[in-house]
């Protein structure tokens, strides 16, 4: 065989390792409901989990707790998923920037007892343009 057939051989190899070892490593966005029988099956698979923060009709958020002189690595709060079902989501790092100005909250984790405990939170926060730009279209 030519050298040139086994470096290409060696880079397809490799392309394909990368490809799986990617894919293994995807999880899948799911409700508490689901989240919560993935745990019971054992399967400990991080899931994404979609939804907005618990707030009462003021609109202040209920259930969070942060203490950051108490603990700054435990943060508590309660999400509503995208079926409407609660949950309490403990996070061990500290409280994100702007948490309480965000307006859909994305957690990757799993379930674990009675809470999901997240590894990462993703905010997704109102722009600041969206209003800018509705006003310059309307000039027009």
């Amino acid at each position: 065989m030519k050298r040139s057939h086994i470096v290409a051989i060696g880079i397809i190899a490799s392309a394909i390792g990368i490809i799986i070892s990617s894919a293994g490593d995807a999880s899948m966005y799911v409700s508490f409901k689901e989240a919560r029988e993935l745990a019971s099956e054992g399967k400990t698979s991080k899931v994404h989990v979609v939804g907005r923060l618990k707030k009462d009709a003021q609109g202040h958020i209920v259930g969070m707790d942060y203490n950051p002189v108490l603990d700054p690595n435990y943060f508590t709060f309660v999400l509503v998923d995208t079926l409407h079902n609660e949950q309490k989501v403990v996070y061990f790092q500290p409280k994100p920037q702007d948490f309480e100005r965000s307006e859909q909250v994305v957690i990757m984790g799993n379930m674990q007892k009675d809470s999901f405990v997240a590894d990462k939170i993703l905010l997704k926060c109102p722009s600041k343009y969206v209003e800018k730009e509705i006003k310059q279209t309307a000039s027009l």
